[in-house]
């Protein structure tokens, strides 16, 4: 535990104090694109020390190790081009003294190392601390400076901070951006506990394909890969594969973001940019590459895409029964990707908008997005569904649900879909709500073993589902409040917008019948 702790500070509360050095915990968010790459920086230069000094010991001097691995750059995972003063002096000494021009020099050292080691490319290199606005320096050197001085107080190095503290640190941090962030939090972030219960319902096995399709910083794949660890470590296995991870991401400086975090986790795993929907990069000659597993928080109800994206899809991912959900919501559309880049055992978890489960049931009128629902409820692809708390997620107080799909139910749960209302399983937060380790755990291990629980878990058979007109809400089927029903505002909200559209056709039908009529 000492090795998390620096001046009586844990290693997140540093990180956290070396955010706000540059204008106050206000502004620190804005900054994250400064920071998350020099605290990367920073783990890079020092694990690069500790190589240089395990070599010394063998070839009798840091100058010689640095002379050996500047022949061979094999010798180190990532090459680092900066030449301290005197070889015994840190590498990141370089970055600490700088003096003058700091945001040019700054910029052209990253540009140094993500030249020197490809996998880094657009990931370091893409900041220009230099940068301007109307003349005005987005960062001045003196901030710059400070920031740097608070991020040299502690060591990163392999014998200081583990992978997996470091990392969770580095989560921490995202988390903490995420927070004061507003809309464009979940473009990034994904709650952590919701993370974990993904994880642990999906149970990754050693060796497996794992994807996200919209990754942001990659926390719902590398949440996965800690779920392993944990499962190893109860199971005494010291060696067994790691996860094969693949993300794609549309943002270029979150694709960045999730390519710091896998490899600050000390992970390897290939995150592909552009966007998924339109230009998916993980292809096979016949079409889409599948896996074994799929985790994806997809951005709710996205309204970006037309009838003509679905239909000029060329990797069968979105079938005749199925198809183009409506323009005012793909998540439906996501959930066929999902379903088109599993294998023929696959599963995956989807986190989507609360109204993605029951948005055109008990409808006068039929629509698109419930006929895709129907067409995966009558397919049998729907393992479960949980409903979320509300106010948990950093870009909407709304609860969320998170959909389950299999491609292979055993037989027992045939036609049957397992439903948890976890819409009371949290505790208060500033400034947002929250699960704790405890509820994670009462969560994934009563869908893992489908127990029925009152007010908190039911097992609905498909007869039950098309009586209720497709509706797979577990809100619908499992009442948690004494008394009258409970229902979301959120779902009240979707339902009185459907009746707003319902009304707006009766009315078109009634005036062409007036006007018939006149």
């Amino acid at each position: 535990m000492a090795k998390t702790e620096l001046n009586g500070k844990s290693l997140e509360s540093w990180l956290w104090d070396a955010a706000c050095s540059i204008r106050g915990a206000k502004e620190a968010a804005k900054y994250k694109d400064f920071i998350l790459p020099l605290v990367f920086t920073k783990r890079l230069c020092d694990v690069f020390d500790d190589e240089i000094n395990r070599i010394a010991k063998e070839v009798g001097g840091r100058a010689k190790a640095f002379k050996l691995v500047k022949r061979d750059k094999k010798l180190v995972r990532f090459y680092i081009p900066l030449e301290p003063a005197t070889p015994e002096e840190s590498v990141w000494s370089v970055v600490r003294k700088l003096a003058d021009k700091i945001g040019e020099q700054l910029t052209d050292h990253l540009r140094a190392i993500a030249k020197e080691n490809p996998k880094l490319e657009g990931i370091i290199d893409r900041v220009d601390f230099n940068a301007t606005t109307h003349g005005q320096r987005d960062i001045s050197d003196d901030r710059l400076s400070a920031l740097i001085e608070q991020i040299s107080l502690k060591r990163l190095g392999l014998n200081d901070v583990e992978p997996d503290i470091i990392g969770r640190s580095y989560e921490y941090l995202i988390r903490k951006f995420a927070e004061g962030s507003g809309q464009s939090a979940g473009e990034f972030y994904t709650p952590k506990e919701v993370g974990m219960i993904m994880a642990k319902i999906m149970e990754p096995e050693p060796g497996m394909e794992v994807y996200d399709p919209c990754c942001g910083s990659g926390g719902l794949l590398i949440k996965c890969q800690i779920v392993l660890d944990e499962q190893m470590d109860l199971r005494s296995r010291k060696n067994y594969a790691p996860l094969k991870i693949y993300g794609q991401e549309y943002i270029a400086m979150t694709w960045a973001m999730a390519n710091m975090n896998m490899i600050i986790h000390d992970m390897e795993g290939v995150v592909e940019i552009g966007d998924t929907f339109k230009n998916p990069k993980f292809r096979v000659k016949n079409g889409m590459q599948t896996f074994d597993r799929v985790v994806a928080n997809p951005m709710w109800n996205q309204d970006w895409f037309t009838e003509k994206d679905y239909d000029a899809d060329e990797f069968g991912r979105f079938p005749k029964g199925a198809g183009f959900p409506g323009k005012s919501s793909a998540d439906w559309g996501w959930a066929q990707h999902i379903l088109a880049s599993l294998n023929n055992k696959g599963r995956a978890a989807i986190v989507l908008d609360t109204g993605a489960a029951g948005r055109g049931s008990g409808s006068a009128n039929t629509t698109k997005e419930k006929q895709v629902r129907q067409w995966f409820v009558d397919n049998d692809f729907i393992e479960g569904v949980i409903y979320l708390p509300e106010n948990l997620f950093y870009n909407t107080t709304a609860p969320g649900i998170i959909l389950f799909l299999n491609r292979k139910k055993p037989a027992a749960r045939k036609n049957k879909i397992f439903l948890l209302n976890a819409s009371r399983e949290f505790e208060k937060g500033d400034p947002k709500n929250y699960i704790t380790d405890e509820g994670i755990a009462r969560i994934a291990d009563t869908f893992k073993e489908w127990q029925e629980v009152e007010k908190f878990s039911r097992i609905i058979d498909k007869a039950e589902i098309v009586k209720n007109d497709y509706n797979i809400s577990p809100s619908r089927y499992i009442h948690t409040a004494e008394g009258e029903e409970y229902r979301p505002i959120a779902e009240i909200v979707d339902d009185l917008k459907e009746l707003e559209t319902e009304i707006q056709v009766v009315e078109k039908k009634m005036k062409a019948m007036l006007a018939q009529l006149k």
